[in-house]
């Protein structure tokens, strides 16, 4: 049984992971007065945020002995999101002439991101607390009270470390799902995973079938259709008679999902069609992987539910000592993850107080019921799409915090109704200047109240 909290305790706290989620995470523990030591793998903050044009040798990542690379952008990536709403409540996303921002555009690209994440971790002292060039190969519960971190430095330098309490934050963008598509052992062309993809040119003159449908499926399609000869997309979100010339380009097509791949080199879809294939590209998304956490089985990651969690944070017997920050998607992750953040600090302090263990495993059991009386399926456990804002109003309810603001909404639910409807134009074609001026009203007046 863990240890109970003491109130308004200082907690020795290891945060894995210096991309969006750590950096706030640290900030966030450190307000609230704890000891803070965050460890990441590469040599700067950004996770995921960080490009680089290698790639993994394996284009599926299935071998698990392969070196990982640690981030799935491209380089063409831009936010698909206003940088207005993508920023944390207190640090807003704003182009900030003189610093390493150089992208004014409201969907910039993504070096704009992880500039305004440098300029967050040097703003709040973050950087000070991060250990550098350190993987974590091992983070496990000691003497019920404790956790120890077995850690290595790039120099070949092992050490193990204990902790109060242990925060994971290492994202969710670097094992990737693949769609399993019959007779494709057998198919003779080439697949990879989204996660490998960097630039189009590899796909010149060539036949490329792309699978999915979320947001880096809208652009990478796009991407390539400049040089491919044909893209054809794939996607099990559409009706099986699906078959669609695409908007902005003469040789892409949409299509139902796959029904099989074929020896001949054909890939034959679900409205009857058939093409001879060179690429076979997944975009289908990534898988929560956690290698390095040991909890003799109480956390497990089930059909890409990791649980059982409090509010998708909480392990209800190893909280607070154990959480987890930006698991849910379809959100905006900044400000969702700063609201975790937030609620964790305190929690960890005793300035907050959690219900007891049987109350949050009920909690937990009534949130996976009303899952499956939904119809929804377990692997969409943390996908909160629009449920995000209530989800957000009800930490900041337990933190005394402010609720999201009605800007952010307004421009969020506008920007996913903006990509359905015109994919090719929606970053540079905003038409809601009102929401816009709101927002910069609202950083304004929060810099006021910060000043008095």
């Amino acid at each position: 049984m863990p240890t109970p909290l003491t109130p308004f305790a200082s907690r020795h706290v290891a945060v894995i992971g210096a991309g969006a989620a750590g950096l706030v995470a640290a900030r966030e523990l450190h307000r609230e007065g704890h000891k803070v030591t965050v460890f990441e793998r590469q040599n700067q903050v950004g996770g995921t945020w960080v490009y680089t044009d290698r790639v993994e040798p394996d284009p599926l990542s299935l071998n698990h002995e392969r070196p990982i690379i640690h981030t799935s952008l491209y380089e063409s990536l831009r936010t698909n999101l206003p940088r207005e709403v993508m920023g944390y409540r207190d640090y807003p996303f704003v182009y900030r002439p003189g610093t390493e921002s150089h992208d004014p555009r409201m969907y910039p690209g993504h070096a704009e991101v992880l500039a305004y994440l440098k300029e967050f971790a040097i703003e709040f002292s973050v950087e000070e607390m991060i250990k550098f060039e350190t993987q974590i190969d091992d983070v496990r519960l000691v003497d019920d009270s404790k956790w120890k971190v077995k850690l290595k430095r790039i120099s070949g330098e092992s050490k193990e470390e204990v902790f109060d309490a242990v925060v994971i934050c290492n994202g969710h963008y670097t094992e990737p799902r693949l769609a399993d598509i019959p007779g494709v052992n057998l198919w003779p062309g080439k697949q990879m995973h989204s996660h490998n993809y960097r630039v189009p040119e590899p796909f010149r003159d060539q036949v490329v079938v792309l699978i999915g449908s979320s947001a880096s499926a809208v652009d990478i399609c796009r991407d390539i259709a400049t040089v491919a000869k044909q893209v054809h997309v794939a996607s099990r979100s559409v009706p099986d008679e699906t078959y669609e010339k695409q908007p902005g380009h003469d040789n892409m097509w949409q299509h139902s999902m796959i029904e099989s791949a074929r020896e001949d080199g054909t890939v034959v879809f679900r409205n009857g069609r058939s093409v001879r294939t060179d690429v076979i590209l997944h975009c289908t998304g990534y898988k929560y992987h956690f290698p390095f956490l040991e909890t003799n089985g109480i956390v497990t990651v089930d059909d890409n539910r990791v649980g059982p969690l409090y509010k998708h944070i909480f392990p209800p017997t190893l909280a607070p000592w154990l959480s987890f920050v930006g698991l849910p998607w379809k959100v905006i992750p900044f400000p969702l993850c700063e609201y975790q953040s937030k609620w964790i600090a305190g929690v960890l302090s005793g300035r907050i107080l959690l219900p007891s263990q049987e109350r949050m495993m009920e909690d937990v059991k009534a949130f996976y019921s009303e899952l499956e009386s939904s119809g929804i399926p377990k692997r969409y456990t943390h996908q909160l799409g629009d449920a995000q804002f209530e989800y957000n109003d009800w930490l900041g309810a337990q933190c005394g915090y402010p609720g999201s603001e009605e800007w952010r909404k307004e421009m969020y639910i506008l920007a996913g109704k903006y990509k359905r409807t015109r994919p090719e134009t929606y970053r540079d074609d905003w038409d809601n200047d009102h929401l816009v001026l709101q927002a910069y009203q609202d950083f304004a007046q929060n810099i006021i109240n910060k000043a008095v």
